[in-house]
């Protein structure tokens, strides 16, 4: 199990303006949470190092780059089990073209999304990665046709409870 680690509002607060732009300046930073910059570098290093923040990422619209489409598989095992699941997940995690996999319940046993330049591709991927897995009893492919709603990790909410520094004369927001 992973340890936690405890975080004050400052925390919270300086999550939350990384979330949506980790590319600000720590003065900056320390100026919308009231503290010092060098209290706000302390805290980025901490949420780093205790793994609060694991990544400094870039969200790139894919539309700007070369076509690819986007290809989501329902793959279905024909044993579960740890070590099975667990080497199909490695198989995955060494393919580029996989650029989500999760492990999931019901009639599936995993939700991969491939992105690929073309369908022969695709077919090149499912013949060596899907067709050929003696465990693997049958996948499906859905194609997609066109994105409705871009993956954006924010829209989900926050999952840390943020309280923001009161303005003044009112209540702090909760």
């Amino acid at each position: 199990m992973t340890d936690s680690i405890d975080l004050d509002d400052f925390d919270r607060r300086i999550i939350a303006i990384v979330r949506r732009d980790n590319q600000q300046p720590a003065r900056t930073i320390a100026d919308q949470v009231g503290l010092s910059e060098s209290a706000v570098l302390r805290r980025l290093r901490r949420l780093r190092s205790g793994g609060i923040i694991v990544a400094d990422v870039s969200l790139i619209d894919p539309s700007r780059l070369a076509p690819a489409i986007t290809i989501h598989v329902l793959v279905e095992l024909a044993q579960s089990g740890l070590k099975v699941e667990q080497l199909f997940a490695r198989t995955l995690e060494s393919r580029p073209e996989v650029i989500g996999a999760w492990n999931v319940t019901g009639r599936t046993d995993f939700l991969v999304t491939v992105s690929v330049p073309s369908i022969e591709a695709y077919q090149r991927f499912a013949d060596e990665v899907l067709a050929s897995d003696d465990n693997i009893r049958g996948f499906e492919t859905l194609v997609s046709l066109r994105e409705i709603v871009r993956f954006d990790p924010l829209r989900a909410g926050d999952p840390l409870p943020i309280v923001m520094a009161p303005k003044e004369g009112h209540p702090p927001a909760r």
